[in-house]
């Protein structure tokens, strides 16, 4: 069982980048099974801390060819999946970018808009919406938060979790701070229609956590990890969470794809002509309707992502390791 050494090396499928340390995933230790005799020749390569982007090695072009023809021939073993183990719980941060300059906010119940000290300054109900405008002028942060089982509202839409307000450079920024698993719930939905086999439903969950967690190690961002939209992963909030997202969310809850104890920053697109056009000169990257097709023909999420991430293992993020 090895540590999860968010620090010591990120693969973005053969391009490497070191990642900026967060204390609250230091504590995370990943447990990651024994080799299930996959080919040699890793789809991503190994960084360390120290190097820079530019030391970073591409995968050499004819094993990448090499890579393409196994998937399309259909060869590529299942990855082996980690056992289970005590879940970890993560806060994620997503910037709200796709609301307006100034968003109509609110909540389905009680409210509460406090300050950083925890002193509430505001308070409503379903129906009010709260005015964080003036109160930012002195205030370098507000926070809005709502009851359990109730959920936050801006621009219309429904979000889990609690909101950090801060002044932006166009108006107001909104910076959603929620759980990660209800995130990637929400992510695997707006990435992917829920009604496709749940395997396929599971292998992007799998893909859109590493994603994540390689964006919490290197946040885009000094107030979050990453963004709401397709530049990152497509987060709509509550809006595109089914039951069928969350049980392909809960049953690999804590798995990641990863590489000699550092996370793979999966990268995947629609099709895999997408694929090959915006990731090719990457390396691995997963056609979500390549993933749907394979699990049509009967094949787990872990052969899955077998096929797309050749030479990567699944790995499962826990809160202790023995």
């Amino acid at each position: 069982m090895a540590v999860l050494a968010v620090g010591a090396g990120f693969g973005a499928q053969s391009l490497l980048r070191p990642a900026t340390v967060q204390g609250d995933v230091l504590d995370a230790l990943i447990a990651q099974p024994r080799s299930n005799g996959s080919p040699a020749g890793p789809a991503v390569a190994p960084i360390s801390a120290a190097a820079t982007p530019s030391s970073a090695s591409a995968l050499a072009p004819e094993a990448l060819r090499a890579q393409r023809a196994a998937t399309a021939r259909g060869e590529g073993r299942g990855l082996a999946e980690p056992g289970a183990g005590p879940a970890l719980a993560l806060e994620i941060r997503v910037a709200l970018l796709k609301l307006s300059a100034q968003p109509s906010l609110g909540a389905s119940g009680p409210w509460r808009l406090s300050d950083r000290a925890g002193r509430v300054l505001q308070s409503g109900g379903p129906g009010q919406s709260p005015e964080p405008s003036g109160l930012l002028d002195s205030a370098s942060e507000l926070w809005l938060e709502t009851g359990p089982g109730d959920h936050l509202i801006a621009d219309g839409r429904a979000y889990n979790g609690r909101f950090r307000l801060l002044r932006g450079g166009s108006g107001l920024q909104v910076v959603n701070h929620l759980p990660l698993e209800s995130y990637i719930s929400s992510v695997v939905g707006g990435e992917m229609p829920s009604h496709w086999n749940i395997e396929a439903l599971r292998a992007q969950a799998v893909a859109a956590r590493s994603y994540a967690m390689a964006h919490m190690a290197r946040p885009a961002d000094a107030h979050w990890h990453l963004g709401d939209t397709t530049r990152w992963q497509n987060y709509e909030g509550l809006s595109s969470v089914t039951s069928r997202t969350r049980e392909a969310t809960g049953s690999t809850a804590g798995v990641i794809l990863s590489y000699q104890g550092g996370i793979v920053e999966s990268l995947y697109a629609a099709t895999q002509q997408i694929v090959e056009e915006a990731h090719g000169h990457l390396g691995a990257s997963m056609s979500q309707n390549g993933a749907q097709d394979l699990a049509q023909q009967g094949l787990r999420y872990n052969e899955i992502l077998g096929r797309y991430y050749q030479g990567a293992s699944l790995a499962r993020l826990q809160a202790g390791a023995g």
